[in-house]
């Protein structure tokens, strides 16, 4: 007896285009239980969004389990982990101008995708639209969107605040112009790569903006590491400033960055990790505009 067919990554599927404008591409990796609870409720919206699984080479079963129980969904198996540099592989294959981003412990409200893409449709050079995102069963809005709601960047017409940032797994991005610039860095892993993303965007002449009325909802999910999770947060942040930050400005920014943080165990191992990715950098590094220098520091 056959099993569930898993496709291949990266490359699109060859089907007829879906009427919805909006895909889904959900990460997952040995979350197997949570996954389906996640995708069980995205395709109960009432926009009806094709959705994309891509599975980070997980040990559980949960891409076969996806893919037994909800046959309408394309699931891509990656052989190996590429965090969130996975998400990706979906948006090649997703066939929708735009494409909002979920975990596994993460689903979108009702109604959100069709004001995302209404958004999306009136700004033809926003690039990434970030939700309002609420946690946990007592829907407390997450912190960063306190930040994004007080940007100093100004402001996309019609859409909200101009930030250069977001939560992944409340963003919907335009396919086009994230394919343009690459997607997450294959290196970070989940944590902090959104920056780096938002900035690639920004030299490109793309805007980011945060729109209150868009609505995701993450419950995090109790498997997880939040020791390793801050150490690549420390790692990612000072490699997004290594990469991209004028030269001029990169020591006295990494000090700065150094001296916000507490002196802990996570934060040394993630200076380390960001050491050890020298090499690396050096070979990568192409430092931004003094336009997208001047915004990052009115981030500070």
């Amino acid at each position: 007896m056959r099993g569930p067919r898993i496709r291949g990554y990266g490359q699109p599927v060859d089907q007829p285009l879906p009427t919805a404008r909006v895909s889904i591409v959900v990460i997952t990796r040995n979350r197997r239980s949570e996954v389906l609870d996640a995708v069980g409720r995205l395709l109960d919206l009432p926009e009806r969004p094709p959705v994309i699984v891509v599975d980070n080479d997980s040990s559980d079963g949960a891409a076969e389990a996806v893919a037994q129980k909800f046959p309408s969904v394309d699931v891509v198996r990656l052989p190996s982990n590429l965090g969130a540099a996975g998400r990706t592989a979906g948006v090649r294959r997703a066939r929708t101008p735009y494409v909002a981003f979920s975990d596994d412990d993460s689903w979108w409200a009702p109604g959100a995708l069709d004001l995302a893409a209404d958004l999306l449709d009136a700004a033809p050079r926003l690039a990434v639209l970030a939700a309002r995102v609420l946690v946990g069963p007592g829907e407390r809005l997450d912190p960063v969107c306190r930040l994004m709601q007080r940007s100093p960047l100004g402001g996309v017409p019609g859409v909200g605040p101009r930030v250069l940032g977001f939560i992944a797994c409340g963003a919907v991005v335009r396919r086009s112009a994230y394919l343009e610039v690459g997607g997450f860095h294959p290196r970070y892993g989940v944590g902090g790569e959104e920056t780096l993303l938002a900035v690639d965007l920004a030299e490109r002449g793309w805007a980011c903006a945060y729109a209150d009325g868009v609505v995701a909802h993450h419950h995090p999910s109790p498997v997880r590491d939040p020791a390793a999770r801050r150490v690549r947060d420390v790692r990612n942040d000072l490699w997004t400033l290594w990469l991209r930050r004028r030269l001029t400005g990169v020591a006295r920014e990494t000090a700065r960055l150094l001296v916000r943080l507490p002196a802990d165990r996570q934060v040394r191992t993630g200076l380390r990790q960001a050491l050890a990715g020298v090499p690396w950098i050096l070979r990568e590094r192409a430092s931004v505009g003094r336009s997208t220098e001047r915004a990052l520091r009115q981030l500070r």
